[in-house]
């Protein structure tokens, strides 16, 4: 709970458990095994945060957060644990919190969406567990997407443009390197298949804007955005996906602010070790370098897990305040990690950490807040204050009075559906089309008049060789008449030409001279005239 502007986070007789506002950005851990309390430790927190005028964001794993939209209840139980830790002597008292509701399904909360673009080709790789060479590709399908022009804003766009840059995949080759259609149906298939798993759902618009999460009430308490995550964890790579771009949100949208007297924002992250798990290199640098940087930007981060050891060194050395419920060892591997648990913390003699860290009962943990100046105090032994909300769930109408009271229920409750990728490469292949049905039209259109011509062309052939072959026979009668012409007419010509030389010079008499010339006359006759006429 929220006291002496510190948040009182757990007791031991008299001794009290402080978590200071100025070393929330320090980030934190609570660990334990299931039923062990770690649910309480967060309520506690997030209430006391609250209190402090810091809006919160939480994912609700079991349903049973949502309880601290109502007034806690009284029982035999919180009496005696009110008068055990002496709760009335800090001001104690049943309360309810402003909390706004969301959901990636919709049905339990408001639609928390982002869309594909922002949410970007790095995580859409991790979710769609993507090889390099398909990561790479899909890096290029959004260069593409930027070049081009086209939004990428949901799932819908995403399918479209890598259909589209697989049917005309050579015509991109050439300025983005080779695009093989092999491995961009890959992608479709990965995509595909999360879609089954509602991941659609999580992209689109209004794009949900974190100034509307980092808020205080009319009072002045912060807010308690709470994640319905029951559906969701059923789904890892997306509750991580998600949570991993609402920490990148964080960082890349807030302002640097340094070190504050409290923290701007608070992000509880359940089920931490799902965030790890099979993450890349290339991704797990990229949380770690979030996680030290974000702190400048005035935001906490708490990771919650059943065993710490899950969480990657370089991540859980960076958080400093920790509140560790009981671990049991059953295994070698548990051993180990229990070992690993006992060694985090700064030892205290008078305790046999190891031995109480197995013993702890539901509401008891090792603690070790930072102290003034940023190191960590010497663990100990406590037990979780009570939360002053409801604990459990709350029913149906409930939860949707409180939904549609949320005062960004009208801006975020109906989808946006504006023009992009998809709808703009459907207007280019439907262009696309009517130019290929127009050419095909225009190609059938051209053979036929290309048919006709041929057909036209071969009638023509056919007259003109039957031209030339009348004109070949009328020229072949003229010749031979022509022919028997000279014949005749040279031969008479030359005879009565010869007869009269050879009359002149043998006498009339000579009947062998006059056969003679007469032969010899026909044939210079007929020679000659024909000389004659061809000139």
């Amino acid at each position: 709970m929220f006291y002496n502007n510190k948040v009182l986070m757990a007791k031991n007789n008299d001794k009290e458990f402080y978590l200071l506002l100025n070393m929330v950005n320090k980030h934190g851990l609570i660990a334990g095994g299931t039923g062990s309390g770690k649910t309480i430790t967060l309520k506690v927190m997030a209430e006391s945060f609250a209190d402090a005028g810091v809006p919160v964001f939480l994912a609700d794993v079991k349903g049973d957060l949502a309880g601290m939209c109502e007034i806690g209840i009284d029982s035999d139980d919180m009496k005696k644990r009110i008068e055990k830790f002496k709760l009335n002597d800090y001001g104690f008292s049943y309360k309810k919190y402003t909390t706004q509701f969301f959901e990636i399904n919709r049905k339990y909360g408001l639609p928390v969406r982002t869309t594909i673009s922002n949410f970007g080709p790095t995580l859409l790789s991790h979710i769609f567990e993507l090889n390099q060479t398909q990561s790479d590709v899909l890096n290029v399908i959004f260069k593409i997407a930027d070049d081009e022009g086209l939004p990428l804003l949901d799932l819908k766009d995403l399918k479209k443009i890598l259909e589209y840059v697989s049917e005309h995949n050579k015509d991109f080759s050439g300025s983005y390197g080779n695009i093989t259609k092999p491995t961009l149906q890959s992608i479709l298939r990965a995509m595909i298949s999360l879609e089954q798993e509602g991941i659609d759902m999580l992209f689109g618009e209004p794009e949900i804007e974190l100034s509307d999460l980092i808020k205080t009430d009319s009072n002045g308490k912060g807010i308690i955005n709470i994640l319905h995550s029951q559906s969701l964890i059923l789904s890892p790579r997306v509750y991580s996906a998600f949570m991993l771009w609402f920490i990148s949100e964080l960082y890349e949208t807030m302002p640097e602010v340094g070190d504050l007297d409290k923290p701007k924002f608070v992000f509880f992250f359940d089920e931490a070790h799902i965030l790890f798990k099979d993450c890349s290199t290339a991704l797990l640098k990229k949380i770690d370098q979030i996680t030290k940087l974000i702190r400048s930007k005035g935001i906490g981060l708490f990771f919650i897990t059943q065993d710490p050891t899950d969480i990657p060194d370089t991540i859980l050395q960076q958080l400093g305040n920790k509140v560790q419920h009981v671990h049991r060892s059953y295994t070698a591997k548990d051993k180990r990690n229990h070992k690993a648990i006992c060694d985090s913390f700064r030892d205290n003699k008078d305790l046999d950490i190891s031995e109480i860290l197995e013993t702890l009962g539901t509401g008891e943990a090792l603690v070790s807040f930072l102290d003034e100046k940023g190191a960590p105090n010497i663990v100990d032994f406590a037990k979780i204050l009570p939360p002053q909300s409801k604990m459990g769930t709350i029913d149906d109408n409930k939860r949707q009075q409180e939904i549609k009271s949320s005062m960004i229920y009208t801006k975020y409750i109906n989808d946006l559906d504006r023009e992009s990728a998809y709808e703009l490469l459907s207007k280019k292949i439907e262009q696309l089309n009517e130019s290929n049905e127009n050419d095909k039209v225009l190609n059938e259109k051209l053979k036929e008049i290309e048919k006709k011509e041929k057909i036209e062309q071969k009638e023509n052939d056919k007259l003109l060789k039957e031209q030339m072959k009348r004109e070949a026979a009328t020229k072949k009668k003229i010749s031979s008449a022509f022919s028997n012409v000279i014949k005749t007419t040279g031969s008479t010509i030359g005879r009565e030409v010869s007869k009269s030389l050879t009359d002149a010079i043998f006498g009339s008499k000579s009947k062998t001279a006059k056969r003679m010339a007469s032969n010899i006359g026909s044939s210079i006759g007929r020679n000659l005239l024909g000389t004659l006429l061809k000139g």
